[in-house]
């Protein structure tokens, strides 16, 4: 017994309904135009029409139900060269003849007889009267714009549905998510997830559950129903999710907030239904909704209608994660950067039972993660991932992988075989400050002010106890309007002292404080400082409460939830006073502190304009060693580098 294999006679033709509704729409097009032109007969004028007949042209004439006549040529006419025109337009179904509008029956009777009554009598025109009914003329008249309309609604709504198949029209409220199962595996793993040791097992938990759930029924513990991940972007939520759909080992649906919200009244509910419909069916599984503040909103803020669609989406999922209906096994995982903005009832216990806040990384995290984005680099021996850690605090797990990531491509842009720190170097120059602007041109005198903000900046950020360690100062232009900045690594602290506040004030005046002691005035350039210490200095008498005369008062949280301020128009002046006080305080701190320390100013500055950019090493060799010196390792933190920039205002001059 042989196998017997079907002969393969190439491509097969395959049966589109498109390819049906073009083609009807074709013809009902052609149908009904057909009808409005009527032919390709010529109208002419009775008084043409007379001239015709007087020369024995004319063989007959028809008219149609008393409203316009058919004339008919006899054959040898049809020869002349006048008619060459009428006699090319030769349907089938009739022959070619003239047309033209009789006007009242009585006048046209009138004017046929007189007509006949001056031609001879074997040349006159015999008249035939006929009533014809174009029903299928007068139904496409109606049914022909119907059907264009129903047919650009059909067109819209498929759109609409992710085009496809025509059966996308009538699948508006089906689910939109993405199942992942053994048929489409997920390739990451928890072992790619680095630098999230407290997250991973809290997840790890829900994923060995559905593995060994006897482990934990045996005891008479319940899985929580669901896992809120919250936190900054960037910091892992989603590749969390990703891991737990390559580990899990059961269906997993994956969908954003935003799916589920159309224009339609009752879309977002009825998709909400089918998602948790088709999960019970493949139960255990996972379900997955990424940005879930889309959906989870608070209800009863806002200016919605009383019908809004998002909070009935919201309503019918709070009814499927714990309800009178709901099922077990379905584990609902869901991500977002704003939790704060999130409707209670999403948070209470039997719905996310678990909220996993993903911070920043620490060092050991950092370290972690570019150990696993390094690994698929080919490194230079100079690169150290301690090293690269130490040097981006503050960095969440996407920036250390845009790090990496610029880093190989400004080694392959050079031309090497390895990437080196000088890479990485650049690299966090560009993802800090910005593309660097080479082609800048930047007259001598403002370069000359741009160095003395800048020198203005690390001399106060040297010489201040609690001011955070220099790492590199600048004035090669980057970014959108950065003509220079001063990097710095913040202390690892977890809470900040008044006086720390008062020494970051006076180091982010230094560089206004260095224009006014050297040039006598002050410039644009000092913009984005002065943003940075108004919004410390007001958070210091309203949020910390750090001063004396307003008192210990916190008005963070009633700001937030209240449209108006929650004080007095006296409190609100009183607070703008000591604002105004701490910031004048701090700036002649700086303009003291930059004219004992002149002379190590402007050797900073001058230093600066040769060689553009100075490192911590450069100006422990220019001015000394820092007096408040810190243990290296002490300057790590989960908080991002603090940079100074010089952003003038393109809509001021410098004076």
């Amino acid at each position: 017994m042989s196998d017997h294999k079907e002969k393969d006679n190439g491509p097969k033709l395959t049966f589109n309904s498109n390819w049906l509704y073009s083609l009807i729409a074709i013809a009902l097009l052609f149908i009904y135009l057909l009808r409005m032109t009527g032919g390709q007969s010529e109208s002419i004028s009775f008084d043409r029409f007379a001239q015709m007949a007087s020369q024995g042209d004319v063989e007959r004439v028809e008219v149609i139900n008393e409203k316009y006549a058919h004339v008919y040529l006899k054959p040898e006419a049809l020869k002349k060269s006048e008619y060459k025109e009428v006699a090319r337009n030769n349907y089938p179904a009739t022959r070619p003849h003239y047309i033209f509008n009789i006007g009242p029956p009585e006048a046209f009777a009138r004017q046929i007889q007189e007509l006949n009554a001056h031609l001879p009598k074997g040349e006159q025109v015999p008249v035939q009267y006929e009533e014809k009914s174009n029903w299928l003329g007068n139904l496409m008249g109606w049914l022909f714009p119907i059907l264009l309309v129903v047919g650009l609604w059909v067109f819209i709504l498929r759109r609409m549905g992710n085009g496809g198949g025509g059966a996308q029209i009538f699948n508006i409220g089906k689910s939109k998510a993405t199942l992942f199962d053994k048929d489409a595996h997920v390739d990451v793993t928890f072992e790619q997830v680095a630098g999230l040791e407290e997250a991973r097992e809290e997840v790890m938990e829900v994923v060995d559950f559905l593995k060994n759930p006897k482990k934990y029924t045996a005891l008479g513990g319940k899985i929580p129903k669901g896992v809120l991940l919250f936190g900054p972007p960037g910091t892992g939520k989603t590749l969390l999710a990703k891991a737990v759909a390559g580990e899990a080992g059961v269906p997993f649906f994956t969908i954003s907030g935003s799916d589920f919200v159309e224009m339609f009244v009752g879309v977002g509910a009825s998709r909400v239904r089918d998602l948790f419909r088709q999960a019970r069916e493949k139960a255990p599984c996972i379900i997955f909704i990424d940005e879930i503040d889309a959906i989870g909103r608070a209800r009863g803020k806002g200016f919605q209608g009383g019908n809004d669609e998002r909070e009935s989406t919201l309503n019918q999922l709070l009814v499927e994660m714990d309800g009178f209906t709901t099922d077990k096994g379905v584990i609902l995982i869901a991500a977002t950067n704003r939790p704060d903005v999130l409707d209670s009832a999403l948070l209470r216990p039997g719905r996310f039972d678990r909220q996993i806040g993903i911070d920043r990384p620490d060092l050991k995290g950092r370290e972690a993660i570019f150990k696993v984005h390094l690994q698929n680099i080919e490194l230079a021996e100079d690169v150290d991932a301690e090293h690269l850690a130490e040097m981006t605090p503050g960095f969440a797990g996407a920036e250390i992988a845009n790090v990496c990531n610029e880093a190989a491509l400004v080694a392959a842009r050079r031309n090497k075989d390895a990437v080196d720190m000088d890479d990485f170097n650049y690299a966090l120059d560009r993802v800090i400050g910005g593309l660097e602007k080479k082609n800048m041109i930047i007259s001598p005198k403002e370069k000359e002010i741009i160095a003395y903000h800048e020198a203005g900046h690390a001399i106060c950020g040297w010489f201040l106890e609690h001011a955070s360690p220099l790492v590199k100062v600048t004035i090669v232009p980057r970014g959108m309007g950065t003509l220079g900045y001063a990097q710095y690594l913040p202390k690892e602290e977890y809470i900040t002292r008044y006086e720390q506040l008062l020494d970051r004030l006076c180091m982010t005046f230094g560089g206004r404080a260095a224009e006014q002691i050297v040039f006598g005035k002050i410039s644009t350039g000092a913009q984005n400082d002065l943003d940075q210490v108004t919004k410390i200095a007001y958070s210091m008498v309203t949020v910390f409460g750090m001063s004396k005369e307003v008192g210990q008062v916190s008005f963070h949280s009633m700001m937030e939830e209240q449209f108006q301020k929650p004080f007095s128009e006296d409190t609100a002046r009183l607070i703008d006073e000591q604002v105004r006080k701490i910031l004048d305080e701090q700036y002649q701190r700086a303009i003291e502190l930059l004219k004992k320390y002149r002379n190590e100013l402007e050797l900073l500055a001058r230093q600066l304009l040769e060689k553009e950019v100075l490192l911590k090493s450069d100006l422990e060799r220019l001015i000394g060693p820092r007096p408040f010196s810190t243990d290296e390792k002490e300057a790590l933190t989960n908080e991002p580098a603090e940079q100074s920039e010089d952003q003038p205002d393109e809509n001021e001059s410098e004076e």
